[in-house]
């Protein structure tokens, strides 16, 4: 009889269910749960975006695109990158020649391209602690060696946090802002800081922001703009990941897409042959009417949101206010006495989803809430960690 357990690679055994998958199994299990564990907007895909997926359907447009994207969705991104971006600008109206973009499946699809064309065995990645839990993951499949950054307790990556561990083996900085799980926003200065150690050193800085439109105070910049500060106002030599899953509701839609130089750009396309092929047409299509969509009014309602959770926790729990994205990352109160993994079981045997902290980082004495959820959710899950903040 065949053993199965036989034929798994170690690289596959080498990384771990996702934490977060776990929960939403348990989800399932519950009866009407309190959940604040989704890091999914509560939001559906605009009416004019969802009748640009339809009409592309309908008029035939459900083959395979040439595998970088659309010719009309990258010109309009490139446009975009360069009006917000002037130091990326090119004389046409987009970027400059040595930028390339891709159109991906999701940031996530662009996470995995990005990482497999760009480091191997051997080289060392820079990942802040907390992380996105794809980060060190996908560093493991490629067969690189993850290299945390401890950014506790106000969670700013900087400069003087970076450089004690940069070796002759650091290829890659991982960079995300507005974060998940902490929900903070790089400041300005750190963004300028970053972008400029990165050229000193001669590392790739890879900048996922797949919630910069979730920017509840954006800063003023050096060339006058208020913007969600970005290390790509500082530097061209920078992979840019943005995407339409969060700000337009858009999560099972897989759309995203990657700016940078353009010979990374060349080979992730090619690895994107080989796996995705191309990012769906018929979403491809609905991003081009996505980007003329204003969603500022979904922002504002997130930016209520916010400061209802930070008023509900304070006083009950040690918070850094989040900047931007839909969390935020609580530590528990000391006097419990436990783990964040322990007060998460907590939460759950009063019917609160929540994920433990220790899923995102090398600690284990946060946890994380999302509260892209409606507002009765929200307010029955503070009901509940505010009376757990008290036992």
């Amino acid at each position: 009889m065949l053993d199965p357990e036989r034929f798994i690679s170690d690289r596959a055994r080498a990384i771990d269910a996702s934490g977060i998958r776990r929960v939403f199994d348990l989800a399932a299990k519950l009866d009407n749960p309190i959940n604040l564990s989704i890091g999914q907007p509560d939001f559906d895909v605009p009416g004019p975006v969802k009748d640009a997926a339809i009409d592309a359907i309908r008029s035939g447009m459900n083959r395979y695109t040439v595998t970088q994207g659309i010719a009309e969705l990258r010109e309009k991104i490139t446009t975009r990158i360069a009006q917000a971006l002037p130091n990326w600008a090119g004389p046409g109206g987009g970027v400059g020649d040595e930028t390339g973009v891709l159109i991906t499946s999701g940031v996530s699809g662009g996470l995995v391209l990005a990482i497999l064309a760009c480091v191997g065995p051997g080289d060392e990645v820079l990942i802040p602690d907390p992380y996105f839990v794809m980060y060190k993951h996908l560093v493991a499949l490629a067969g690189a060696k993850a290299v945390y950054i401890d950014t506790y307790p106000d969670f700013q990556l900087t400069p003087e946090r970076i450089e004690p561990h940069i070796t002759e083996r650091t290829k890659l900085l991982l960079f995300n802002s507005p974060s998940n799980p902490t929900g903070v926003v790089a400041t300005e200065e750190a963004c300028r800081g970053v972008a400029q150690l990165a050229d000193r050193h001669g590392l790739l800085l890879l900048s996922d922001e797949i919630y910069d439109e979730f920017c509840y105070e954006k800063t003023q910049a050096d060339d006058g703009r208020r913007r969600c500060p970005t290390p790509a106002a500082y530097s061209k030599d920078v992979l840019l990941l943005r995407g339409f899953s969060k700000t337009y509701g858009m999560t099972g839609w897989r759309l995203g897409y990657t700016a940078g130089p353009k010979p990374i750009i060349e080979q992730m396309t090619k690895l994107q042959q080989y796996t995705f092929v191309c990012a769906p047409s018929m979403v491809q299509a609905a991003g081009v009417a996505a980007l003329d969509h204003d969603m500022s009014e979904y922002v504002e309602q997130y930016r209520g949101k916010r400061d209802f959770v930070a008023q509900r926790l304070s006083g009950s729990y040690e918070l850094t206010v989040p900047g931007g994205a839909f969390y935020a990352f609580p530590k528990v109160p000391d006097r419990l006495g436990i783990t964040g993994g322990a007060f998460v079981q907590r939460a759950v045997d009063k019917n609160v989803l929540i994920i433990p902290g220790s899923v995102f980082s090398n600690r284990d004495t946060h946890f994380r809430l999302s509260y892209a959820c409606d507002q009765d959710t929200l307010a029955r899950g503070m009901d509940v960690l505010v009376a757990l903040a008290k036992q």
